[in-house]
C-alpha cells in the first residue's frame, strides 16, 4: 500500500475512510518525531516528554547492548572500540555514531544522515490531553510537506544489514506469505515465530472476550511487506523489510485511524481524542507488544492499525517482553 510522506521511527499510517468497507488508498509513511527534529520528542497525547537523548551519558552503550539483546541470532556482541560503542553483525562493526549506527567506512560521512533515534514508549496509553496552542502549532508545522522534504536521509545501514534487505530483490527473497488471523500477509521470515505467538494469544483471548472476537471477525485485510521509501523523503519504510503489519477492518465505524487521512479531510488531527480514534481491543495490543511489536496508536502522529517489530524499543524503555512463549 503506497505511502506519501514522513520518516520512520515512532510512526503512524492509514487510509482516507470513514464508516463502511475500506479500500486500498495512498498512505503516509510513519512519522518519527526524532527524525523530524532530532532534539525533540512529543508524547502521543500531544504532551511534551523527555526524549531519549543521543548525548545522554551511557546512551550509546545502552542502545548497542539493547540491540544485542533484541536480535541475539544476528547481532553477536557489543563492544567499546575506537572511542565509541559498536555492535558486531555478520563480520561488520556498526558504530553508535550519535545514534546513526554506521559501519566504519561511512563514519567520515556521518553528517549526511539523521540518527535512528530510539524513542520513548510507554506500557499504557496515557490519559487524553488536548494539545496546548504551542503544541498545536508545532504539530501543524511538522505535518507540512515542505518540512518533511527537507529532512536528511535516516541512516539505513544497520537495519538493511539486520534484515538482509538492501534492495527490493533482497527483501523479496526474505519474505514469506502466511495466513495471520485468517488473512494472507507477507512478512520477513525472521518474525514468523513472533507473529505466530501473537496470533495464538489473540485467538485464545477471542474465545472468552467478545470484543476481541468481534475485532477478529471484522478484519478486512492485512498488509505487510511492500518495498518503498517514505514518499517525499529519502528514508525507507519498515514495511520494506517485512517487519510491519497493518490490520485494516471492514469498517472504522466513523472513527479515525491515521493522522494523515484525518488531515486530508481538513481536520486538526492532533485534537482528535481517543474516543474518536479506531483502536483495537487492549488484549490485541498487549498480544503484539508482548512479542516486540510497537503499536502506532501510541504515537502522537497516530496510526492505530499499524504494528511494527521493534523489540529494542521495549528493552530500552524497561518494558518486559514475553519469553519463548
Amino acid at each position: 500500500m503506497p505511502r506519501l510522506t514522513a520518516a520512520c521511527l515512532i510512526a503512524a499510517a492509514g487510509l482516507v475512510l470513514t464508516a463502511g468497507n475500506i479500500f486500498a488508498a495512498p498512505r503516509v509513511e510513519p512519522w518519527s518525531f526524532q527524525n523530524i527534529d532530532e532534539n525533540e520528542a512529543v508524547n502521543y497525547a500531544g504532551e511534551a516528554v523527555p526524549p531519549l537523548q543521543q548525548a545522554e551519558p551511557g546512551r550509546g552503550e545502552r542502545v548497542m547492548k539493547a540491540l544485542v539483546e533484541a536480535y541475539p541470532r544476528r547481532v553477536e556482541k557489543a563492544e567499546f572500540r575506537n572511542n565509541d560503542w559498536a555492535v558486531l553483525m555478520r563480520g561488520v562493526w556498526y558504530y553508535y555514531a550519535g545514534g546513526k549506527l554506521l559501519p566504519e567506512e561511512v563514519l567520515d560521512r556521518a553528517d549526511e544522515y539523521s540518527p535512528v533515534v530510539f524513542y520513548s514508549y510507554q506500557s499504557e496509553l496515557p490519559p487524553w490531553m488536548e494539545p496546548s496552542p504551542e503544541q498545536a502549532a508545532r504539530f501543524r508545522e511538522m505535518s507540512s510537506g515542505n518540512r518533511l522534504w527537507n529532512l536528511r536521509q535516516r541512516s539505513l545501514f544497520f537495519f538493511d544489514a539486520l534484515w538482509r534487505a538492501r534492495n527490493r530483490n533482497e527483501a523479496y527473497e526474505r519474505v514469506k506469505s502466511i495466513r495471520f488471523l485468517g488473512h494472507p500477509v507477507m512478512v520477513h521470515y525472521a518474525i514468523l515465530e513472533e507473529l505466530s505467538l501473537v496470533e495464538e494469544r489473540i485467538l485464545a483471548a477471542a474465545k472468552t472476550d467478545s470484543q476481541v472476537r468481534s475485532w477478529v471477525n471484522n478484519i478486512n485485510v492485512t498488509e505487510g511487506w511492500g518495498w518503498r521509501n517514505v514518499s517525499g523523503t529519502r528514508s525507507r519504510s519498515y514495511h520494506s523489510y517485512g517487519v510491519a503489519v497493518d490490520i485494516l477492518p471492514k469498517s472504522f465505524g466513523g472513527k479515525e485511524t491515521y493522522w494523515q487521512w484525518a488531515a486530508d479531510k481538513k481536520k486538526e488531527w492532533w485534537n482528535i481524542p481517543y474516543k474518536d480514534r479506531y483502536h483495537p481491543p487492549d488484549a490485541v495490543i498487549r498480544a503484539f507488544e508482548s512479542y516486540g511489536f510497537v503499536w502506532g496508536g501510541k504515537w502522537a502522529f497516530f496510526d492505530t492499525m499499524h504494528f511494527e517489530y521493534r523489540p529494542e524499543v521495549f528493552i530500552l524503555n524497561g518494558l518486559e517482553l514475553a519469553g519463548d512463549g
